[in-house]
């Protein structure tokens, strides 16, 4: 049994952040909806940007992105959850602030869809954009692999 150097450095980080806890009597949990019921649950939003979209005239290039994104909702629900996407499921309802597990959707200021664009990222037609699908337990590695391979290399 071996782990690679992303999965030893998650595992030594939420066990710092785990024992730290500990002295504080609070328990942690990485659990996208630990207690059932009518909330939102919480998420690991992932902000995005390329140097090019930080640029002026950059909302195009982050729109382009979007666009290839929406292209893949499968591929990255997939890898946004170490479920596959089963503990998204629980999550990502369309109620909320949350978007539908099974409907894409990008907005400027929505809360409420896959992909958020900020206000002030549209006002200044340059800067980054939210994905708000990755589930609190995702593993990061695994979403931007999966975000650089869909906008930078086309897979």
């Amino acid at each position: 049994f071996a782990l690679d150097s992303k999965q030893w450095y998650q595992r030594r980080v939420r066990g710092i952040l785990n024992r730290v806890a500990e002295e504080f009597n609070i328990v942690i949990s990485f659990d996208p909806k630990p207690i059932p019921g009518d909330w939102n649950g919480a998420g690991c939003h992932t902000n995005i940007s390329t140097s090019a979209m930080r640029q002026d005239g950059g909302y195009d290039k982050i729109v382009e992105a979007i666009k290839l994104m929406e292209q893949k909702p499968a591929e990255h629900i997939t890898e946004y959850d170490p479920t596959g996407g089963s503990d998204n499921r629980r999550r990502l309802t369309g109620l909320h602030e949350t978007a539908s597990i099974d409907e894409f959707s990008w907005g400027v200021a929505h809360r409420g869809c896959s992909i958020r664009i900020p206000w002030s990222v549209a006002d200044e037609k340059k800067g980054y954009f939210e994905d708000r699908r990755p589930s609190s337990n995702a593993d990061p590695y695994s979403v931007t692999n999966r975000i650089i391979m869909t906008i930078c290399l086309g897979q």
